[in-house]
């Protein structure tokens, strides 16, 4: 059964709902944006999220049945993956890109770490059909779909369908990855004045809006542009970045700001998983930044290799970061395989 009561989310007296068409409920924390997400076009219900969740934690879904969404997206790592630089599919195939974690996606304006999805309801084809990962065609997994008894009912109750086509498929997938909303952690709890930062914390929150605020901006951490960081291209993947979306040689090696929440458990880092814990991730950004003609100007001091923070301010950044877990989210039963 479902549990969307205040213990599973925000903690007593301290959500807000935001109804949305249809009996269900879309949890928008109080004083962020309006969700950029069509509820409109796919109503949210108790039964619909109950059959995304399913779905997402199904190989069926595979050309194998050996690989599922959660494969790559583990809800303790923040539905990010871990073990490796980039996402393996079937057979064992390599990707090129590290997972991002999934949360939060209502108010995503765009998916991938190139940009090139601008529906939710739509991202999933993607991994679906790559032959690095999941390698099915949309006729392979509804007709799989189609011949088994248990997901005809639970897609006839919520689309009201005798045959499941790819909207229903996606939609459902849709009403459970759009409830994935992670608020809950230190830093919400600080904002909403119910706690406080300890000195250390306080300190690397200060350091946090002198060097990072600008991209990786509240509530959400990221501004949702595509940046250049000062990585420099990977050696062993060819991989442009957003240049491959747009054609635009401007967009040479620019990926996706990604979100700092949960960003403890969210490891590896960057879009090819290079960095495999935050030492890294702040060393590269004290020290190991490579100018480059697409290099974003934000990116402070790049001509000396970046801020060059010490070690006590390194811990201390550090310090703030952890503060952006969310335990209540990475441990949400109503968010966990259901078998």
């Amino acid at each position: 059964m479902m549990r969307w009561g205040v213990l599973h989310l925000l903690g007593i007296g301290l959500i807000s709902f935001m109804f949305v068409p249809g009996d269900g409920l879309f949890y928008r924390p109080e004083k962020w944006p309006k969700p950029l997400y069509n509820f409109d076009d796919n109503p949210l219900t108790l039964e619909g999220f109950s059959l995304g969740r399913t779905l997402f934690y199904d190989p069926i879904l595979s050309q194998d049945s050996t690989v599922s969404c959660a494969s790559c997206h583990l809800q303790y790592t923040a539905f990010a993956h871990v073990d490796h630089s980039t996402s393996h599919g079937i057979n064992s195939r390599v990707g090129k890109r590290n997972a991002p974690g999934l949360m939060n996606l209502a108010w995503y304006p765009m998916f991938h770490w190139d940009g090139g999805v601008l529906n939710l309801n739509g991202q999933a084809i993607n991994p679906l059909t790559h032959p690095d990962e999941m390698g099915e065609t949309l006729e392979g997994v509804l007709k799989k779909l189609n011949r088994n008894s248990y997901y005809k009912t639970k897609f006839m109750k919520v689309f009201g369908a005798e045959h499941i086509k790819t909207s229903h498929l996606l939609k459902a997938l849709g009403q459970f990855t759009v409830s994935l909303v992670s608020a809950n952690s230190k830093y919400d709890s600080v904002m909403r004045k119910e706690s406080t930062f300890t000195k250390q914390e306080q300190r690397g929150y200060s350091l946090f809006i002198k060097y990072c605020n600008q991209c990786h901006t509240a509530p959400l951490f990221t501004n949702f542009e595509f940046k250049a960081n000062g990585i420099g291209p990977n050696k062993q993947i060819i991989d442009s970045g957003r240049a491959m979306i747009t054609g635009k040689a401007s967009d040479a090696y620019l990926f996706r700001v990604p979100t700092l929440r949960n960003i403890e458990y969210s490891f590896p880092y960057m879009h090819d998983g290079r960095f495999k814990n935050l030492d890294e991730v702040i060393e590269h950004y004290s020290s190991g930044i490579h100018a480059s003609p697409t290099i974003d100007p934000l990116i402070e001091f790049s001509s000396q290799g970046g801020v060059q923070l010490d070690a006590q301010e390194k811990y201390l950044l550090k310090r703030f970061l952890m503060t952006l877990t969310d335990n209540s989210f990475i441990n949400n039963p109503d968010f966990q395989d259901p078998n």
